[in-house]
């Protein structure tokens, strides 16, 4: 469900107390579309009020997550610290019905003359935005500007004097006396479904509620609409989180039936705490995966062209299985020379490679002599076996290579933020895969992330490498030559350390270490997969190995499934 007018009116029911009265004591802007106002007062402390106009995810509530900021904030993040830090929420305004907040600040300027500014966040479909509003009720600047060129939207500019979004020519649920509401479903055209005609005569409501208000049909429609009145009259309004499978679904005010039995309907603390959850893991996912989109086209294609590769060098060393018929037609050429004259296009000849010496036909080349036949099929021979030998080191190299590119997109999926990527992209330039953007002059690279650290039931401590280069320094430097090492077969994905420092691993320890290893590696969507599990001084770095890659004896393998909620509790380093 998109944050529509009744989510957002039960949100500014909730921020309404807690923000009144509130100091604005930082901005940041970690993403162009997100910003952060770290907010104080007296009863609540300090929190921080993420504003998003990101499509598809614009919001506004308390957030308890941590932001990874950009080096340089953008000019609007600058803008707004200029006009609002130090400034205190004076109210929250929502015009009825619609998808928009007006946020009043008394804010105080260089010269500590008060003025009240405001910022409108507006959510409505493809309009979303941010607007700071100085007191003259005059534009100063927005985050997303709109000039007259746009025929079919308002202009947005510094400068010009704000107003309003236009209000939808269809009546709004919350504008419009219950009794007409009943009575224009009464008339409504019933040859329409339901939940189609509510949409197209009111406004104010999502698709998803119109699908639960239309949900038995005409007959239960009036009875529907009472209902959402009533809700709306009293503020009857439950945070409500449905979800399939462990993973979240939907959000709405209350509980929705339409989803059946399967979906599993929980009731937040909070609509913050309800919005923080719910978008939290996605948008940290498309972050992640916008910011990623280079270094993954880089490694994707260089795997790509590497399986090509693979593929034609696959078909010259199956032809090169071919070498000892030309071994053996030589030696046959040879063994008849006296039988032969140049001109010849074949001749017969028993064959006493095979049993029984059956007869067999040897091709000749007429424009050669007998001994040129005989040393061009020796030259075929012996071309095709250094052929052979050279192919097959080299589609073992290009396979490696192959092997390392797909631990490469692996780390890239797993990512969490700007230094995880920074990592992965000092691995790629030091392997040719990227060029320096350096332009000769010394960059100031941030220094790599140290493992993730996790903490058994036991209490003992396991250590989970974040990529390839970070695997190589936790299994070689950091780790004691006794502790237990852990990785899934054959597929890429992240070194596991667990501590035997204070004596052997329980075995309760080494399974949730086999889940982690699991977890963190290219099989954690494929079910059940196989750990193996040695001593670190058991595994072996070959001489000229790609980061990551590593041999290993003495193992024992165990069957274990990935398990992201067992990683989560079990984390510590955040």
């Amino acid at each position: 469900m998109p944050l529509d007018a009744i989510v957002l009116t039960a949100l500014r029911r909730e921020l309404e107390k807690p923000l009144t009265g509130a100091k604005i004591d930082r901005i940041a802007m970690p993403e162009k579309d997100v910003v952060i106002l770290s907010v104080h007062s007296r009863e609540e402390g300090s929190r921080k009020l993420l504003l998003s106009v990101r499509p598809g995810s614009a919001r506004i509530h308390f957030t308890d997550l941590t932001f990874e900021n950009p080096p340089q904030p953008p000019m609007f993040c600058m803008l707004l610290r200029k006009h609002l830090l130090g400034g205190r929420i004076a109210a929250l305004e929502q015009p009825a019905g619609e998808r928009l907040l007006l946020i009043r600040i008394d804010a105080v300027d260089e010269l500590n003359v008060h003025a009240e500014k405001t910022l409108a966040l507006e959510l409505m479909g493809k309009g979303l935005n941010l607007v700071l509003i100085g007191e003259d009720g005059r534009i100063l600047d927005c985050l997303r500007r709109v000039d007259y060129e746009d025929s079919n939207r308002r202009a947005l500019l510094p400068g010009l004097f704000y107003q309003l979004p236009p209000p939808q020519s269809k009546p709004s649920v919350f504008r419009t006396a219950p009794e007409e509401i009943l009575r224009l479903a009464a008339q409504a055209d019933r040859s329409l479904p339901p939940d189609r005609w509510l949409l197209d005569a009111f406004g104010g409501l999502s698709p998803v509620l119109c699908r639960e208000l239309a949900l038995h049909g005409w007959e239960g429609l009036e009875d529907g609409i009472r209902t959402l009145l009533r809700r709306l009259e009293e503020g009857d309004f439950a945070p409500v989180m449905i979800s399939e499978g462990g993973s979240p679904r939907d959000y709405s005010f209350m509980p929705l039936r339409q989803y059946g039995p399967e979906a599993e309907q929980t009731v937040c603390a909070s609509f913050s705490k309800l919005l923080d959850d719910f978008y939290s893991l996605r948008d940290r996912q498309e972050n992640m995966r916008r910011r990623s989109g280079e270094l993954t086209r880089t490694a994707r294609t260089a795997r790509d062209r590497l399986r090509r590769k693979i593929a034609a060098r696959e078909q010259e060393l199956l032809a090169t299985e071919k070498r000892e018929e030309y071994r053996r037609r030589g030696d046959l050429i040879t063994a008849n020379m006296y039988r032969l004259k140049k001109g010849m296009r074949s001749f017969e000849a028993q064959d006493f490679y095979a049993d029984g010496c059956p007869a067999v036909t040897v091709p000749l080349d007429e424009r050669k002599t007998p001994s040129q036949n005989a040393a061009m099929n020796y030259k075929l021979y012996t071309k095709a076996k250094t052929a052979n030998r050279m192919l097959t080191e080299l589609l073992a190299s290009a396979r490696e290579e192959e092997a390392y590119l797909e631990s490469v997109l692996d780390e890239l999926s797993r990512a969490e933020n700007d230094r995880d990527l920074a990592d992965i992209r000092r691995e790629l330039t030091e392997g040719g895969y990227l060029k320096n953007r350096s332009d000769g002059k010394r960059q100031k690279l941030p220094p790599p992330r140290k493992p993730m650290r996790f903490v058994s039931d036991a209490g003992r401590e396991i250590l989970v490498g974040r990529g390839n280069a970070q695997n190589d320094e936790l299994t070689f430097r950091i780790a004691r030559r006794t502790d237990l090492w852990l990785h899934v077969q054959k597929v890429p994905g992240s070194h596991v350390i667990v501590s035997q420092a204070e004596g052997e691993a329980d075995e309760e320890t080494v399974r949730q270490a086999a889940a982690l290893a699991v977890t963190f590696s290219q099989a954690r969507e494929g079910g059940r997969a196989a750990v193996d599990c040695t001593q670190v001084r058991h595994v072996k770095k070959p001489a000229g190995a790609r980061p990551g890659r590593v041999i290993y004896t003495d193992c024992f393998t165990l069957a274990a499934q990935a398990d992201p909620a067992l990683a989560e509790r079990l984390r510590r380093d955040r």
